[in-house]
């Protein structure tokens, strides 16, 4: 776990914690199944990454793809976002998540689905 953000991850993290008054609330670096996650909106089972340049290497995206297919195993859907964009036009993506998470249900992760202490940092 890095203790320190990116600065996209910050611009993105800006605007998510400000969704918090729409009734969505986003954790920030949630250990979940051995992964850190970006962001994480457990009751609507969304995560949500930032993808630096590094994530188009061969061997990251391997790892992402494997990571991925662990989360939506356990029912989560996983949003990836270019560092880039996130630099570029934050207020997209936070629209965009706004619009997905308006399309469903809240429902609350048991425990055990979660696996593994929940962490916030």
């Amino acid at each position: 776990m890095r203790s320190n953000m990116t600065p996209p991850e910050v611009r993105l993290w800006k605007r998510l914690k400000r969704l918090r008054a729409q009734g969505f609330h986003f954790r920030r670096q949630v250990f979940l199944k051995g992964y850190y996650l970006d962001f994480a909106c457990l009751p609507y089972w969304l995560v949500v990454e930032v993808d630096g340049e590094q994530h188009a290497e061969p061997r990251q995206a391997d790892h992402d793809a494997v990571r991925d297919t662990v989360l939506r195993r356990l029912g989560f859907n996983v949003a990836r976002y270019p560092a880039r964009l996130c630099m570029a036009d934050p207020d997209s993506i936070v629209d965009e998540i706004v619009a997905y998470l308006r399309a469903i249900r809240p429902v609350r992760p048991s425990a055990a689905s979660l696996g593994g202490r929940q962490g916030q940092r």
